[in-house]
């Protein structure tokens, strides 16, 4: 299937886990994409990954919140690949921290990723697609944790629904130009960094789930290439949740904190 044959792709963050699921599904399906990491060779070794598949992938490797680097990964695809047409605001961070305990740096480093990072992709962005003329998918990458509280990820959980109120509020400003803005919130999902940092993750995760099973990143990639498919072109301001029901009961398992 080849149904982003012509279409240009950013993804952020995509050295590895979500993020790399995506640009492999996008480029596979015969988009051209340019992925993000801050780590060269992580983002060299991610993107060759999937050249080697077939895939049609060159690597940026950068901080995805430095506005000045973001403009760079716009005018990069530009002058890589002629064009923009998505944008996959995927890179972001997690930090763990009690609420009194918790400290500025922290705070700042985490809003900086998670939210100006991707406020400033979005607007870089649009003004390519914009200019183009012929419009365009933004996504954003959200967390079940925008929408349920869990213990020492306070600031994180703020980010992440911050992040879904400026999807909301995008389309009010960009769908004259074509351009639609959702998000996607997963649930617990299956990376390699959440199995260093949990080595049981999913089997703790599948007991609580109502699926009875963590999410891999295809399900994620998969709801993703959905949301910047024609076929989604009336799907605009939105978030998906993808955690297998999970929100509707909200346990954690033993020992996660």
């Amino acid at each position: 299937m080849k149904d982003f044959e012509n279409k240009v792709a950013i993804v952020t963050g995509a050295g590895a886990g979500i993020g790399f699921e995506i640009a492999r599904q996008l480029a596979l399906r015969g988009a051209a994409v340019l992925l993000n990491d801050i780590d060269a060779k992580v983002a060299k070794g991610a993107a060759d990954r999937i050249t080697e598949e077939g895939g049609r992938c060159s690597h940026i490797v950068g901080d995805s919140s430095d506005i000045s680097f973001i403009q760079r990964m716009v005018d990069g695809a530009v002058e890589k690949f002629g064009r923009l047409d998505i944008a996959v605001a995927n890179a972001g961070i997690t930090t763990f921290g009690k609420f009194m305990e918790y400290r500025p740096e922290d705070f700042q480093r985490l809003t900086a990723v998670n939210l100006q990072g991707t406020f400033f992709l979005a607007q870089a962005a649009a003004r390519q697609m914009r200019e183009q003329g012929d419009g365009g998918r933004i996504l954003f990458m959200s967390s079940v944790t925008g929408h349920r509280a869990a213990p020492q990820l306070a600031a994180y959980g703020m980010t992440k629904a911050a992040i879904e109120m400026l999807a909301r509020a995008l389309p009010a400003e960009l769908s004259q130009y074509g351009i639609t803005i959702n998000a996607i919130a997963p649930g617990a999902t299956l990376t390699e960094r959440t199995a260093q940092e949990m080595p049981n993750y999913a089997e703790a995760w599948g007991g609580v789930i109502p699926t009875g099973r963590s999410n891999t990143t295809g399900d994620i990639a998969h709801t993703a290439l959905f949301l910047l498919s024609p076929q989604a072109r009336q799907i605009n301001g939105q978030t998906i949740i993808v955690d297998g029901g999970w929100t509707g009961t909200a346990p954690t398992p033993e020992g996660f904190e």
